[in-house]
């Protein structure tokens, strides 16, 4: 979906339309959720400080989110996506990816199913939605970004390569900032150029994820659609007015903090070994420290001694606490294979030649 929690309140208050809109909270610790495509013009983006956002966009109107609403319009779309295949993959509210190989209407063209897709989600919510149609989730991912809003683009197996070779790097899936920057230092600006690396360079600069730059360069992809997602973590945070500046007080926030994450597992039953403790501090940097136990991590009790453990490890450089956060993770079972989302179409079938619109 395009600009999805921004598109809602738009549709849902007409009065916004035109204007530069962003979700999120209007104060001072206020962060932008989402941003329309107007205000994304003067710089503004997600995870964005509101108090940035309004200094770079003047006019700028910031809306509350109403996240049940968001949840009932993603579930009018994913009623959609079933019509035509049940091997859909949620991640968020707003993403899938479906594989229609084999497609309930039976419909020929993968490229047809998302014209269709995009023409009903229109007419039953008034929402656009952009799609991407290839053989993997990888491209089909990069194809759904490539004609935002409002876009349709396909990937042909032939022409794969020639694809990825005008693709920053950048707009490789797993590639960050940080990531990034690191590519550049080794002289990777581009998908030709990551291709023309080795594997052995590749996996020495980023272990594990340097074979799936390599995959992907090639336009290799062989993760399936998995219809059944697995909770890998469960957590909470909260983002302080006042800085925090005394253990004490960040001890006494912690302790409430697992206070919800005790009742968060006992409503959605978690088995996890280890217990994160994250710490945002005023400069806007971040730290984790984590701990593992051999036994599953479920109450306050357990998390008490280890919260403060982890607290001492944290190394405050004389800053003060705007953000802390607990999250158990590692969970006892092993988790199914995940992926990032968007429309995703097996090959085959695909027309003579791409079929791409804007």
């Amino acid at each position: 979906m395009d600009a999805f929690f921004a598109s809602v309140e738009e549709h849902d208050d007409p009065s916004l339309v035109g204007k530069p809109v962003v979700v999120g909270h209007d104060g001072p610790r206020g962060v932008v959720s989402t941003a329309n495509y107007l205000a994304r013009k003067y710089g503004v983006h997600s995870a964005q400080a509101i108090v940035t956002a309004h200094r770079l966009c003047p006019g700028l109107v910031v809306v509350e989110p109403h996240f049940s609403r968001y949840k009932e319009v993603s579930s009018q779309v994913h009623d959609i996506f079933h019509e035509y295949t049940d091997l859909v993959e949620p991640l968020s509210l707003d993403e899938a990816y479906l594989d229609v190989t084999t497609n309930k209407p039976g419909i020929e063209l993968a490229v047809d199913i998302a014209r269709e897709i995009k023409q009903k989600i229109k007419q039953k919510t008034g929402l656009t939605a952009s799609a991407g149609v290839s053989y993997c989730k990888f491209l089909a991912k990069v194809a759904s970004d490539y004609r935002k809003p409002d876009g349709l683009y396909t990937v042909h197996p032939e022409r794969a390569i020639e694809f990825i070779n005008g693709l920053k790097v950048e707009q490789f899936w797993g590639v960050g900032e940080k990531t990034a920057q690191h590519m550049h230092r080794i002289g990777v600006f581009t998908g030709q150029q990551l291709r023309e690396q080795s594997l052995q360079r590749l996996t020495t600069h980023f272990g594990k994820m340097g074979k799936m730059f390599y995959d992907f360069a090639r336009g290799i992809d062989n993760r399936p659609v998995v219809t059944e997602w697995v909770r890998k973590s469960i957590g909470c945070e909260r983002t302080y007015v006042n800085d925090l500046t005394r253990p004490d007080d960040m001890l006494k926030e912690l302790d409430a903090l697992a206070d919800e994450l005790e009742a968060r597992i006992a409503r959605h039953p978690f088995k996890g070994k280890t217990l994160v403790l994250k710490v945002k501090f005023n400069d806007f940097r971040q730290t984790t420290h984590s701990i593992t136990l051999n036994t599953v991590i479920t109450r306050k009790e357990q998390m008490e001694p280890l919260v403060r453990q982890l607290l001492q490890e944290v190394d405050f450089q004389q800053r003060s606490v705007r953000l802390l956060g607990i999250t158990v993770t590692n969970p006892m079972e092993e988790p199914m294979s995940h992926g990032p989302i968007q429309l995703y179409i097996q090959w085959p079938p695909f027309p003579e030649s791409s079929d791409n619109e804007s």
